[in-house]
């Protein structure tokens, strides 16, 4: 992994950068906790984090029942999870933390970008995944991007997420159906480039128009839908057939 601080606005769920600096929800440090079984991956991660002055890490937990009782005492702003761990796996791990705490968001780390595990994870509650071989800047901004309410996934992952979607959902379900006509036709058209995976400048310039109209839109359509951030909307698209990749 390579190192070198960075910093880099603050995102909200809608996607849209805020006048803060890079850090927590009041733009302050961003509490860390890594669960992972292998101590190597632990302290590893934690050297590379602790160079950034906007992260902080503040425990390791080895497994992901020592994650959830952890969580529940130092109530940290992001959880770095393993899927793979004993005593209790890190999807169920993070669906407890969830349940518990629903405000403190999870980063899931995984070894493979075809993990069958992360359909799973993100029905649990996961707000994005990324892939242990990550430089250290893309761990640190991973790690503010889901600190800042929005989502992220590894574009392998994302790749895996389509082809579940298509395996699964042949046909547009009617209740998600319904759900998708409380849409305005723009904001359709922005879920649908939320699920192509542009960030709101790249549909601002698709759209031509303001990018704070494109986090507007956003906002709108997390709120209309019910969905927690970026990810659910992505997933909602693709399972409700609004959104097909091309040969499926």
């Amino acid at each position: 992994m390579t190192s070198g601080p960075t910093t880099d606005p603050v995102q909200d769920p809608a996607g849209g950068p805020s006048s803060g600096p890079a850090g927590g929800p009041a733009g302050g440090t961003i509490r860390v906790l890594i669960a992972d079984d292998q101590q190597m991956v632990r302290q590893g991660f934690t050297v590379l984090l602790n160079a950034y002055p906007d992260i902080d890490v503040i425990g390791q937990a080895v497994h992901g029942l020592d994650a959830v009782e952890q969580v529940a005492g130092l109530l940290p702003d992001v959880v770095l999870m393993d899927i793979r761990m004993p005593e209790l796996g890190g999807i169920e791990a993070t669906r407890r933390i969830k349940e518990a705490t629903p405000d403190i968001k999870v980063l899931v780390l995984t070894t493979f970008d075809l993990d069958e595990h992360v359909y799973d994870a993100l029905g649990a509650g996961a707000s994005g995944f990324l892939l242990k071989d990550a430089s250290a800047d893309q761990l640190a901004e991973a790690v503010r991007v889901i600190a800042a309410g929005d989502a992220l996934l590894a574009p392998g992952i994302t790749r895996k997420l389509i082809t579940e979607f298509s395996r699964l959902n042949g046909t547009l379900r009617p209740p998600l159906k319904e759900r998708v006509g409380d849409l305005t036709e723009r904001e359709t058209e922005v879920l649908t480039l939320i699920a192509q995976g542009l960030s709101n400048a790249e549909i601002a310039r698709h759209l031509v128009v303001a990018e704070q109209t494109v986090k507007t839109h956003v906002g709108r359509i997390l709120v209309k839908l019910g969905l927690r951030d970026r990810t659910q909307a992505a997933v909602f698209a693709y399972e409700s057939g609004l959104v097909r990749p091309s040969g499926y």
